[in-house]
């Protein structure tokens, strides 16, 4: 069983991912796929408990879950996956047999100030990004270009050229990407274990794809591949199994203000937050800011 909602070229499924990409999507239909899966280390999400029985059960279903992607990936598409460190090997041992592997990056960001005591605590994660022809893919390189330090800020010159001249200020950012976690009242926060920057999402999008171009999202979460898209230009296709997060992606993605009778107010405009146990938390609107 699934929903379907459809706004200005924006689609959300409200369903299991794996069914929805196999009988809802056609083929080679999709220029850019964002994975961001469960990454089967024990999180909750929602109602959705994401632990498997085994390394090789997660395995399973992730090897099922790349092949309905390959699937609707057009042929000069793109897809970037997301996991966990430790289940990361998976994903790209499957994928190197059946994609180009452009780059393995790191999304690199700052300590919640609770660490390992025992071991090197997790400060990273790492997201793969290949297509399917090395020869035929959007790389819009002139789109996401950073400040190149040695130019801009301590503007060196560069005596190796024929004419001396000051080093570019400009450059393309290497595979170590540093963008902030999201954090409870930041702009973009909303109620979710795993929410990714708007800003992460921004250079892939970028990157990747053209305006009007179609971005998929199978796990949608807090829809920010979705918004993203949309204040970009592209159109979307979001998929997400929880009602709770549904919600956020109907009012992100498609404007909507009520839901079944329920006012969809962003974090920033409601008056209460639940805690880990699902107990709501009253505070002040005025605090935020």
């Amino acid at each position: 069983m699934f929903e379907h909602y459809e706004d200005a070229g924006h689609i959300i499924f409200h369903g299991d991912a794996i069914h929805i990409l196999s009988t809802k999507i056609a083929p080679e239909s999709v220029d850019l796929i964002f994975i961001d899966p469960p990454y089967n280390i024990g999180k909750q999400f929602s109602t959705f408990y994401d632990k498997w029985e085994s390394e090789e059960e997660y395995a399973k279903w992730a090897y099922r879950l790349l092949d309905e992607c390959l699937r609707v990936l057009k042929p000069n598409g793109t897809l970037y996956a997301m996991t966990s460190t430790q289940a990361m090997p998976y994903f790209d041992l499957y994928l190197r047999q059946r994609m180009v592997i452009l780059s393995r990056i790191v999304w690199h960001y700052d300590s919640s100030g609770v660490q390992a005591k025992k071991h090197f605590g997790s400060m990273y994660e790492p997201i793969i990004y290949c297509v399917k022809d090395k020869n035929d893919y959007v790389f819009n390189s002139g789109d996401i270009k950073i400040e190149a330090k040695t130019g801009a800020q301590r503007k060196l010159i560069d005596y190796r050229k024929t004419v001396p001249s000051q080093y570019n200020t400009e450059k393309l950012p290497g595979n170590v990407w540093y963008f902030p976690r999201v954090r409870y009242r930041m702009e973009e926060y909303e109620n979710h274990p795993s929410q990714k920057p708007e800003s992460l999402l921004e250079r892939i999008i970028l990157a990747s794809t053209h305006k009007g171009s179609l971005v998929l999202d199978p796990f949608a979460g807090t829809f920010t591949s979705a918004a993203v898209a949309k204040r970009l230009g592209r159109i979307s296709i979001s998929i997400e199994s929880q009602e709770e997060y549904l919600k956020i992606g109907l009012r992100r993605a498609m404007g909507w203000k009520e839901y079944k009778g329920e006012k969809l107010l962003s974090p920033q405009k409601n008056t209460t937050r639940k805690n880990k146990n699902g107990q709501n938390i009253d505070f002040i609107q005025e605090s935020f800011f």
